[in-house]
């Protein structure tokens, strides 16, 4: 067994598995403690081994390699965990970016961590924040769905559940689905929505382009080219509603009590002082607490 020169002791008698973060394009990005890491385990365990031999080869490090896959990912989990009990250190790996985040991984984490096993993070390079860090947008906070669904009546019914969400709505999207889905969130969520398209990230032919839902299909037609690879989609959260009629000081009492006591609580004495429904109230601190 090989000794990780790293500061994260396993479990006495019991190997280490390394959930590490490879890069999504520019393998000038994967970071040192990856490499560190890559070197030192005793095993690999890999979503395409093919895919992963190439980056060891490009940085010359020289493994035994595990295939760990969405088809096989329960079976191999115990077969891991078998050499982990074994004190084996293990590295987990998909092709590109982290290990379950859109990708296979979750289910190996989860199988180990529950058998008493360390599990480490090794961050590197995420699709979803190197595209928010250059859309520009400032709206407060994110959510990160992954990838719709892949049939249209099933994704249209996911975008209705997001429509309402008062926060950036961040995608995962191949190229074969990208008109579907763009499609789907004019129609779904309102075609006067901005959306960030960004293509390619960390790629040569990387490109990150802002329009509106409705100008994003004629866009990604008028160059084939601009269908190909692998997309992130940041569009642009739904408008927070007004205050119903809520008075400025009902507004002001209300944010200030529900820094220090629960909804519940802030919305019933902001209605006692105010003299505002208490409904009303607790409509619009719901709406406060989703932008927290």
């Amino acid at each position: 067994m090989n000794e990780l020169s790293l500061n994260n002791p396993s479990i006495k008698g019991l190997g280490t598995l390394y959930v590490v973060a490879t890069p999504i394009g520019n393998l000038s990005d994967i970071t040192l403690r990856a490499l560190e890491t890559l070197k030192a385990v005793d095993a690999i365990a890999a979503e395409d081994t093919r895919h992963t031999s190439g980056l060891l080869s490009h940085f010359g490090i020289s493994k035994k390699l595990l295939a760990v896959h969405e088809h096989n990912e329960r079976q191999s989990a115990e077969k891991l965990l078998l050499q982990l009990k074994a004190g084996e250190n293990i590295a987990l790996v998909t092709d590109a970016g982290t290990p379950g985040i859109s990708d296979p991984g979750a289910v190996v984490v989860d199988f180990v961590r529950k058998a008493g096993i360390k599990v480490v993070p090794i961050p590197g390079v995420s699709a979803v924040i190197a595209a928010l860090s250059a859309s520009g947008i400032v709206q407060n906070g994110f959510l990160f769905h992954g990838f719709l669904p892949a049939s249209g009546a099933a994704r249209r019914k996911a975008l209705d559940i997001l429509k309402t969400q008062t926060v950036t709505l961040v995608f995962y999207e191949a190229p074969h689905r990208i008109i579907e889905s763009i499609v789907d969130m004019a129609n779904v969520l309102g075609s006067d929505r901005r959306i960030t398209i960004a293509r390619e990230i960390t790629k040569t032919f990387e490109m990150i382009y802002c329009c509106t839902l409705c100008d994003a299909e004629a866009w990604l037609k008028a160059d084939a080219n601009q269908q190909r690879g692998e997309f992130v989609l940041l569009v642009e959260a739904a408008p927070i509603k007004d205050a119903g009629g809520i008075s400025e000081e009902a507004v002001r009492v209300l944010k200030l009590l529900l820094v220090d006591l629960p909804l519940k609580q802030a919305v019933k004495l902001a209605a006692e002082i105010t003299n505002e429904k208490k409904n009303i109230l607790y409509d619009f601190a719901l709406q406060l607490k989703q932008l927290e």
